[in-house]
């Protein structure tokens, strides 16, 4: 094989390689930045996820709270102390009544628990015999769509 051959066919040009490199570099930051515009559009996604997560936990922990302060004041219970609808619109975030009987109390303390944890929320509490409903109601979307809901049902 004869290398000088070799070596003239393996130099290419100055002139036609002008601008190759700086195309190549575009392309490339081009493609960096859709994956990075990629990237930052699924960390959005994964926050307001979280975020959803979190309110379902809070809602559940907060129904669970009251079904528990129900449970401790049973009589009441059981003679319908705690059925309340649910308000609307809901209770801005406020300290809580210490007025009233326990049943009152710990209703006034759940809204206002639901109020300040929850955006736009509000719960209803319907008793059947000695099962109970609680449901609270929340609203993340600011009025663009139907308010959330968790269903829980127990017995006193």
């Amino acid at each position: 094989m004869n290398t000088r051959n070799f070596n003239r066919a393996a130099r290419l040009p100055v002139g036609r390689c002008d601008g190759l490199t700086l195309i190549e570099v575009m392309i490339a930051l081009i493609v960096l930045s859709i994956g990075i515009l990629g990237l930052a559009t699924l960390q959005t996604a994964s926050l307001n996820f979280n975020n959803g997560a979190s309110q379902r936990t809070q809602a559940t922990v907060l129904a669970y709270d009251m079904a528990d302060k129900m449970r401790a004041n049973r009589p009441a219970a059981q003679a319908g102390a705690y059925d309340i609808a649910f308000e609307d619109p809901a209770p801005a975030c406020a300290a809580p009544s210490t007025a009233g009987t326990v049943a009152e109390q710990d209703i006034s303390a759940w809204r206002m628990a639901l109020a300040c944890r929850l955006p736009q929320a509000t719960g209803s509490i319907a008793r059947a015999g000695t099962q109970v409903t609680l449901t609270v109601q929340w609203d993340d979307s600011h009025g663009q769509e139907a308010p959330l809901q968790f269903q829980f049902t127990t017995a006193l």
